[in-house]
């Protein structure tokens, strides 16, 4: 590494949710500037003024911060920076590297008309672009002008990308961009160039489909005689139907993600694995992945978006998870329901006892819910396994745990019922657990039926086998 300081950003537009593909590019940014001990800017693209929204800049922000992705520098927005895009604008205009153009929009809509009525690209011809000795059209009077990038005309940039190696594109290939809007808001290419050269942007991760834009950007900087970062561009994340994931196409948000029982660092783990990699390993805490990732083994394929393997590194995160952080999620889980339960101890200990059998938290709350609300077995169910050699002992368990003193209410003192009530009614432990199952938990299988019935509140399980 040079001696210059690593500083990397993420740079989303809020004109939606902060989707999946974005935030594996803010986590390779972070984790890169935190191996290096550098720093990390969070900047937020707001120049599309139509499409923006506060409630995007809240979700990227709740996304950020449910990640943990935590920022040194930011939010910084660029509607806050107009005044000095127009510095830097007006800066280039004298120095001959950028121009007003009153091209209107008819007249440039004529103009690739005829370009493609003659088989050619279809780009901006220069008419408004000044030379020696060129004659320039009247300006007209009704049409407001944009600013135009005056791009070099031969030779080719070229950069040595991080992810996908050499990259040259010839100048003839690229036009003048317009950096400057007739409103006087800045074009996409334009702002990114002053912001990364203001906040000493040292390394760029996005997506590869700003491969294209980086030409520009280059030029721009060396237009403006700014340091240039270095670039990596990822490949996209593909969706299951194989086709790219966007904000406009089959991606879903990472605050949904949050809502649908996701554990961040299990969401970190996954995303880190689609399109990097540290040898074989699958599992790995955040703090390993900052001590790994040093810009190398990024992958030049894209990766494609594995639903079920999600699901199992966050079902191992759950398993890891300690529980009294799991009641806390549990019990926002079912408020969302409307059932409010204390993130207290026995719902702690539930936790400990279902988590192994759950891929999320709405699992878990799934799971969880039949302490707290009403159950109903599947009528078929129920009468197979009430029989009448059951309800006698049923009866007898019911009174036993009534009589249970306060303190013999654990898993040993209903054990001990349990194996009373089976002796005394010569029975096998499933013609008995089957039954109490379906009446207190709605279901046949769950963990040891001695475990689960120490978790219920008395009450509950002395109503439920009214039932019986």
């Amino acid at each position: 590494m040079n001696s210059k300081k690593i500083r990397t950003r993420i740079a989303p537009s809020p004109t939606g949710f902060l989707h999946l593909g974005t935030a594996r590019t803010a986590l390779y940014s972070w984790a890169y500037a935190r191996h290096f001990g550098g720093e990390f800017v969070l900047r937020i693209e707001d120049t599309d003024v139509a499409r923006s929204t506060q409630d995007s800049v809240d979700q990227i922000l709740a996304s950020m911060h449910w990640l943990g992705l935590d920022y040194d520098e930011g939010p910084v927005y660029q509607m806050q920076r107009l005044a000095r895009y127009h510095a830097v604008v007006e800066q280039m205009i004298a120095a001959g590297t950028a121009y007003r153009c009153w091209c209107s929009p008819e007249e440039l809509d004529a103009m690739r008309e005829a370009q493609r009525a003659r088989g050619e690209k279809t780009r901006y011809d220069g008419r408004w672009r000044p030379a020696p000795g060129k004659a320039l059209p009247p300006i007209p009077v009704d049409v407001k002008p944009v600013v135009r990038f005056a791009n070099p005309t031969d030779g080719v940039v070229s950069w040595n990308d991080l992810v996908k190696g050499p990259i040259s594109i010839a100048n003839h290939e690229i036009d003048d961009l317009i950096i400057l809007r007739p409103d006087g808001v800045p074009t996409y290419n334009f702002a990114v160039v002053v912001d990364d050269w203001d906040m000493a942007i040292s390394h760029v991760f996005r997506g590869d489909e700003h491969i294209n834009n980086t030409p520009w950007q280059i030029n721009m900087f060396n237009a403006l005689g700014a340091p240039l970062p270095a670039f990596g561009h990822c490949p996209v994340i593909l969706g299951e139907d194989g086709q790219k994931l966007s904000k406009r196409r089959g991606a879903v948000s990472v605050t949904a993600y949050q809502e649908a029982g996701y554990l961040p660092e299990a969401m970190l783990n996954y995303l880190a694995r689609l399109g990097w990699s540290h040898g074989d390993e699958e599992l790995f805490s955040i703090e390993q992945m900052v001590a790994w990732f040093d810009g190398s083994h990024l992958s030049k394929s894209p990766a494609q978006w594995d639903a079920a393997k999600l699901t199992w590194v966050n079902a191992h995160y759950i398993k890891q998870a300690d529980d009294a952080r799991l009641a806390s999620l549990v019990a926002a889980q079912l408020a969302s329901r409307g059932v409010e339960v204390a993130a207290d101890l026995r719902l702690a200990a539930m936790c400990a006892l279902y988590k192994d059998r759950c891929s999320t938290t709405v699992e878990l709350a799934d799971w969880l819910a039949m302490y707290f609300v009403p159950v109903a077995a599947p009528a078929d169910e129920l009468a197979a396994q009430l029989t009448d050699a059951v309800r006698p002992a049923l009866a007898g368990l019911r009174t036993r745990l009534a009589d249970l003193p306060e303190a013999a209410w654990d898993k040993a003192g209903i054990a001990q019922a349990l194996k009373a009530t089976l002796a005394e009614h010569q029975l096998k432990m499933p013609q008995l657990a089957i039954p109490l199952r379906l009446l207190l938990c709605g279901r046949a299988q769950t963990p040891s039926v001695d475990a689960v019935v120490a978790l219920f509140d008395r009450d509950t399980v002395l109503s439920r086998l009214q039932h019986a």
